[in-house]
C-alpha cells in the first residue's frame, strides 16, 4: 500500500489516485511496486529494478534504500529517472519521468523509528547488492545485528529518495490494441495534456 499525504490537487496526481483506488478495489497485488530505471554515466549502463513506494506526499514520491547500493550511485551520477507502475487488475500502466534527490537524515530517522525491528536489522546488516560468500553469512550478519545493535538508530548509509514527476503517461490497454494513452508534461510550471497514438 502507498500512503497519500496532502496529495496535490493538480490533475495528473488526481488521475493517479483514482487509478490507484480502482486497482485497490480489484485487489491488485504489490500495488506499491515501482520499477525505476537509471543511467550510470561511469559504466555507461542503463539498469532497472523494483522498489516499494511508501509515500506520495503532496507531489513527492518517496521510497527507501541503501545509499551505497548501485541504484543510489546511479542517482548520484545521473539524477533523472524513469519510473513505471503496472497494475494488471485494471490493465493500466503509469509511466513517470522525474529528477531524484535524497531525503533528509532527520526524515530518515523519523521513518526508521516507525519500522519493525526485523526490517531495521536487515537494513543495518546488509550492504545491498555487494558480493558475499554465502546466504548463511547473510543470516549470520542479520542475527548478529539483531542481538548487538541499536535497531532504532538509522544508519548513515540508509534512507529515503524523493522525486517529483515532470511527466506522466497513463496507458490503458484494450484487446483490440487500440490502447488509450494520455500524457501530462510539465512545461514552464504548467501541465500540458495531450493524447499519443497506440
Amino acid at each position: 500500500m502507498i500512503k497519500f499525504i496532502n496529495l496535490s490537487s493538480e490533475e495528473p496526481y488526481l488521475i493517479f489516485k483514482s487509478k490507484y483506488d480502482l486497482a485497490l478495489t480489484k485487489c491488485q497485488k504489490n500495488i506499491e511496486a515501482l520499477s525505476i530505471s537509471t543511467y550510470n554515466k561511469v559504466n555507461e549502463e542503463v539498469d532497472s529494478r523494483y522498489v516499494n513506494l511508501k509515500y506520495i506526499d503532496d507531489k513527492k514520491f518517496i521510497f527507501f534504500s541503501n545509499y551505497q547500493s548501485p541504484k543510489a550511485k546511479a542517482f548520484t551520477y545521473h539524477d533523472q529517472i524513469a519510473a513505471l507502475f503496472y497494475w494488471p487488475s485494471i490493465n493500466t500502466q503509469i509511466r513517470i519521468k522525474a529528477k531524484i534527490t535524497k531525503t533528509s537524515m532527520s526524515y530518515n530517522q523519523a521513518y526508521f523509528e516507525k519500522r519493525s525491528l526485523d526490517k531495521n536489522a536487515l537494513a543495518i546488516s546488509s550492504m545491498q547488492s555487494t558480493p558475499i560468500e554465502s546466504f548463511d553469512k547473510i543470516i549470520e550478519n542479520y542475527q548478529m545485528v539483531m542481538k548487538d545493535s541499536d535497531l532504532t538508530k538509522c544508519p548513515d548509509y540508509w534512507g529515503g529518495f524523493s522525486f517529483i514527476p515532470f511527466y506522466f503517461e497513463f496507458w490503458h490497454g484494450h484487446e483490440s490494441r487500440i490502447n488509450q494513452r494520455e500524457v501530462f508534461e510539465l512545461r514552464d510550471s504548467e501541465w500540458i495534456n495531450f493524447c499519443i497514438q497506440p
